[in-house]
């Protein structure tokens, strides 16, 4: 009997609104057959719990035969936490634990210095069946942001099973910058990302540390959104695998929780970690009605230019980084981070709430407290190279087959990728590109009635331009980025810069095997961060040549994503 492919598969019947991404039924009480169904545990209060503030892991220094590396030692696991109100059932969740400690949702924060070597030892202790969704249970790393070698970025069949543990190496040589470490296993990503694998990881530098908030004035903010049944459990309903739109939103895990705050400016570092859902925020006194001022100082990539906003419009994946100035509040004000939405979003009657700050102090300490604009040398090189440094033109065509309800990137679901030689440019002519080139990349959504964050591996990106939808950059995005969001019926260029190697890759390999810079080549994956629907089926990959333009793509390739540091 011939195997059936996943689009086949779905050929034969659809999922519907009461079943996961993977086809199993999931508790979502008595209302499951309303598509209109939200959660059916009584909803948290808003502005009752305390914003918790994830504490940097204190890692191992480590020597080997290379140089000085520092260790982070995580597990992923399973366990019970009170996401909902005191009283209420508890949630079953995974997530990630540091040394000695109990898992956390989202998981341990990682600070380190630019240019220092990370070891990232991943030990997977999750049940092998997942309590609450009841599939077989595999994860893989990602770290969303870095320029790792393939075989330490989270290839989606890059899986750990349960009982085993995996070793990822990180030069973290690129520039400062927000990033977060989150799972990216094949077909399972929403699921083990909506059950709690997400976490921030931050690169530091010289200049940033002098210029921008640090400390108490550097808040990591990761934003979620959820729903739940009567019993307290996670409930998963991708609407046939338009996303997830939860009713009850969260920060650092808790539901709309508070955070006291001074009468000067703060960053916040605010990762989007839903699912599905975008949002367009902006922090509003509710006293007098007035939006606050606030400037982007960084996005995905790293620092920019800062740029003056009142609201921005922030979708799955991306970081921004916000100075925000409390100095014109009175202390006993209120202030809210708000939720207006955007197009194709399911929206609930609190999900326009998602943060409280109060005003409580005058400034303890007047460091950092005005936007600096950091010097040309701190600016990513993409955002100053010319359009003409572009060495070729790619199309990218987002894609809805309406048959089979799958999400595509041209025209291929990621099984059609494996077979075409793991390359979503087959069918075009040219060079692979090599470590350092530029080019543009035009995307174009025509998948219908949805807007989808796409994220590219390896590169950070400059968008050059917008037609459809606003027609124009806009203010925030004016900065190094990995994610972008394309909205409906949009097309977009971006101007694409692959990544460098570092002087030495941090597991210790040599830049000179296989060309120079030559272990940088090997395959990376782009997708849509609506995970619903890079599970169903909007992932692909593109293949980077080393620096003397060979490629090699056999199972004994030294950057093969899944052969060259297998799981032990």
């Amino acid at each position: 009997m011939t195997e059936l492919t996943r689009r086949e598969m779905l050929k034969l019947g659809g999922f519907g609104a009461g079943v996961t991404a993977l086809g199993l039924t999931v508790p979502l009480g008595e209302t499951a057959s309303t598509s209109d169904w939200i959660s059916t545990s009584a909803k948290p209060a808003r502005f009752a719990r305390r914003l918790p503030i994830p504490v940097p892991v204190t890692p191992t220094p480590m020597t080997d035969e290379h140089g000085d590396y520092l260790l982070y030692e995580i597990t992923e696991q399973s366990t019970s936490t009170q996401l909902l109100d005191p009283g209420a059932p508890l949630t079953q969740v995974f997530g990630y634990a540091a040394a000695g400690a109990a898992p956390t949702v989202p998981g341990p924060l990682i600070k380190v210095d630019q240019n220092t070597r990370v070891r990232l030892r991943v030990s997977n202790d999750l049940p092998p069946i997942h309590p609450t969704f009841g599939y077989e249970v595999a994860t893989s790393v990602h770290l969303h942001g870095s320029a790792s070698l393939p075989q330490y970025d989270g290839y989606a069949d890059d899986l750990t099973g349960p009982g085993q543990a995996k070793d990822y190496w990180y030069p973290n040589h690129q520039g400062p910058r927000t990033m977060w470490y989150h799972d990216h296993g094949a077909h399972q990503t929403a699921t083990n990302v909506y059950s709690g694998l997400v976490a921030q990881y931050h690169v530091q530098n010289p200049w940033e540390k002098e210029n921008l908030p640090q400390g108490k004035y550097d808040v990591p903010l990761t934003i979620g959104d959820a729903m739940f049944a009567k019993n307290g459990s996670l409930a998963y309903m991708d609407r046939d695998h338009n996303g997830l739109y939860g009713d009850v939103i969260t920060v650092n895990g808790v539901p709309w929780p508070f955070f006291e705050v001074e009468r000067r400016f703060y960053r916040f570092r605010i990762l989007m970690a839903t699912l599905s859902r975008s949002m367009n925020l902006r922090f509003v006194n509710t006293r007098t009605g007035a939006t606050l001022p606030a400037f982007v100082v960084a996005t995905d990539g790293g620092l920019t230019t800062p740029q003056p906003i009142t609201s921005w419009r922030h979708g799955g994946a991306e970081r921004y980084e916000i100075m925000v100035d409390f100095a014109g509040c009175r202390i006993g004000d209120r202030v809210e981070l708000r939720n207006s939405s955007n197009k194709n979003n399911r929206d609930f009657i609190h999900t326009g709430k998602v943060l409280q700050l109060r005003v409580t102090s005058e400034p303890t300490d007047t460091r950092w407290n005005s936007v600096p604009t950091p010097p040309s040398s701190e600016l990513h090189e993409v955002m100053s190279a010319p359009r003409s440094a572009a060495l070729r033109t790619r199309d990218i065509d987002l894609e809805h087959d309406d048959e089979t309800n799958v999400f595509m990137i041209n025209g291929m679901t990621w099984e059609e990728v494996r077979d075409a030689g793991w390359n979503v440019f087959t069918d075009e002519s040219g060079s692979p590109p090599r470590p350092g080139d530029y080019e543009i990349w035009r995307i174009e959504n025509n998948s219908g009635g949805w807007f989808h964050p796409m994220h590219i591996h390896l590169v950070d990106f400059r968008i050059l331009s917008r037609r459809g939808g606003s027609g124009r950059v806009q203010p925030w995005e004016k900065g190094p980025k990995d994610v972008v969001y394309v909205g409906e019926g949009e097309e977009i260029e971006v101007l694409v810069h692959y990544a460098m190697p570092p002087a030495q890759y941090p597991d210790g390999r040599s830049t000179g095997q296989a060309g120079a810079n030559g272990h940088l080549g090997g395959r990376y994956m782009i997708h849509c961060h609506n995970l619903a629907h890079e599970d169903h089926d909007m992932m692909g990959q593109f293949v980077v040549a080393a620096a003397d333009g060979t490629v090699d793509l056999s199972s004994g390739a030294p950057n093969h994503p899944v052969y060259a540091a297998p799981p032990q």
